[in-house]
């Protein structure tokens, strides 16, 4: 099966690499910012990489008619909400713009290649303060510039599917987290911070905004479990939510970091950190994805924060601890 993946260096476009190449038949071409030998979460591995900056139609165009895909995975985007209050043009001309050049060159080199188009719960925003789990059917509520643009795309994967046929499944996924996580999230800037404590290097105080939120979090893993089951089982022109169903707050996903470390820290909290229009809870339903897919989520949040905390550990040049078994499969 030839896949398509934009994104493919990231943090949920790695996993999905590895996912993939654990399939029979795999063949992907893997749509990267940076040239090969610079993603590490690729080179080695049996994946075609092709440089392709998505803001270049041309450039796409090409790149999808070259590799003539079965399937394909956009998962590139700018994903930091609050850098988007910083930049929200920047964020939103990105993310509309690459959507745009590879549904175009998909429409016009592979129009039966199915799509998963990744979206966002940022989408639903507080959804009028309900503390209820959270569907499909929940009316948009973008907080922050980074949800509006996250709307775009899903529209926009809507908007191609009913003017163009083409075979789109939008995904919804909630937080993820997990090994690999790059900073500007909250599970991986809290490991980074004890893993570089542990190491000596920072003073053994950790800085925090909100403790407060509670959101529903998700092991990066699962999440691409999800979107390989979507491509293949979804129907299209339906959105899916990828979530786990619970909500844990900031404050039990540091205790419980916390308790995995080898040293004493204090916590203080940072103004600097508290981010504007912050949603207090946030949790999902994915009754739709387990009912069309049988997808449910394998890997324990417990488990997803120490493989994250060992990653940072083995990034700071510390062996990972001991305790639950990092980076352990689930039946």
């Amino acid at each position: 099966m030839r896949s398509f993946i934009t994104g493919a260096g990231g943090f949920a476009g790695g996993h999905l690499v590895e996912h993939l190449l654990t399939l029979p038949d795999a063949h992907i071409t893997a749509a990267v910012f940076h040239p090969p030998g610079q993603n590490p979460r690729l080179d080695g591995r049996p994946v075609e990489q092709r440089q392709l900056d998505l803001r270049d139609a041309a450039a796409v165009q090409a790149a999808v008619a070259e590799a003539r895909p079965e399937r394909v995975f956009h998962l590139a985007a700018l994903a930091d909400v609050g850098r988007s209050f910083k930049d929200p043009w920047g964020t939103l001309a990105n993310n509309a713009q690459a959507q745009i050049n590879l549904l175009e060159a998909c429409r016009q080199a592979v129009p039966t290649a199915r799509i998963l188009v990744v979206s966002s719960a940022e989408i639903y925003g507080a959804a009028g303060g309900t503390a209820a789990p959270l569907d499909e059917r929940v009316p948009f509520a973008p907080a922050s510039p980074y949800s509006v643009s996250k709307v775009t795309q899903d529209m926009l994967g809507l908007q191609y599917f009913l003017a163009y046929g083409l075979p789109i499944v939008r995904a919804r996924p909630f937080n993820h987290i997990g090994p690999s996580q790059a900073g500007g999230f909250v599970a991986a800037d809290f490991a980074s911070q004890i893993a570089a404590i542990e190491a000596g290097n920072r003073e053994p105080v950790m800085f925090v905004g909100n403790l407060e939120a509670e959101r529903d979090f998700t092991d990066v893993r699962d999440v691409v479990r999800a979107y390989a089951l979507l491509l293949d089982q979804g129907v299209p022109g339906e959105a899916y939510n990828v979530c786990s169903g619970q909500a844990h707050s900031v404050q039990y996903l540091l205790d419980t970091l916390l308790s995995y470390s080898t040293v004493p820290i204090q916590v203080r909290q940072d103004p600097a950190r508290m981010r504007p229009s912050d949603v207090p809870r946030r949790v999902g339903d994915a009754a739709k994805l387990r009912a069309h897919t049988g997808w449910t989520p394998q890997i324990p949040f417990e488990q997803s924060l120490l493989d994250t905390l060992n990653d940072w550990r083995i990034r700071a040049g510390l062996r990972p601890a001991a305790g639950r078994q990092a980076g352990a499969e689930h039946p």
